[in-house]
């Protein structure tokens, strides 16, 4: 058998809509896992000991079982429950839940590596709360962490090739069904990592434009 480039090109729509179905999904589960990340983080933080503990064991839960099982346990377990979802909306969420628990650890020791002595002077100013996270917090350890969240970013990428088991039509789905119609595994196997390995270089560039961005502007910022 020799390598059939006609194999992706005689498929080139139906790669490009799984690209953008992966690219979709990716880019929802993250923002979204941010946003509950930042949530945790700030309860974890902020929050008495009735609201840690129990956050502290759905860390633990999540962290400690596969992303594979929370999907099935979502997807096929959840009309169980009352439960039901589309396959892309699940994805989403599954993803989304996945990595919050990731994107809440980073967050925290975010939160912690700022001096305490600058939470002091912002409260003996007078500065509340909420503006003290916004204003003084959030800005430093985003220099911090920007690394972390890129790399965290980086492999929800490639959790997205998992999605496939609950028939969602990504990337891996599209070309994994090529490949078990035309038995032409090395050609679309290989454009499968191409197209991961697109969205993690282009993913790894903008993380390092961020840095860049983000370390002139807190040079700028007044001591």
């Amino acid at each position: 058998m020799s390598f059939d480039p006609h194999i992706i090109t005689d498929h080139l729509d139906d790669i490009g809509n799984g690209f953008l179905v992966t690219l979709g999904t990716w880019s929802s589960g993250v923002v979204l896992g941010l946003l509950l990340g930042l949530v945790i983080a700030l309860a974890q933080v902020f929050g008495n000991n009735f609201v840690r503990a129990p956050l502290r064991v759905f860390i633990e839960i999540i962290r400690s079982t596969p992303f594979l099982v929370q999907l099935f346990l979502l997807y096929y377990g959840g009309p169980s429950f009352g439960l039901e979802m589309d396959p892309i909306p699940a994805g989403i969420l599954g993803l989304a839940v996945y990595g919050s628990v990731y994107f809440a650890e980073i967050f925290r020791g975010g939160f912690e590596s700022i001096p305490r002595g600058q939470l002091e002077a912002a409260d003996c100013l007078g500065i509340g709360r909420l503006r003290c996270i916004v204003r003084i917090q959030l800005p430093q350890m985003a220099v911090i962490i920007l690394p972390a969240l890129v790399n965290l970013v980086t492999v929800l990428c490639k959790e997205t090739a998992v999605l496939s088991i609950i028939t969602i039509p990504e990337l891996t789905m599209v070309l994994t069904g090529i490949g078990s119609q035309t038995f032409a595994f090395v050609e679309t196997l290989l454009a499968l990592c191409i197209g991961y390995l697109i969205l993690v270089e282009a993913c790894s560039r903008l993380g390092m434009l961020l840095e860049t961005r983000v370390g002139r502007f807190m040079q700028r910022q007044p001591q």
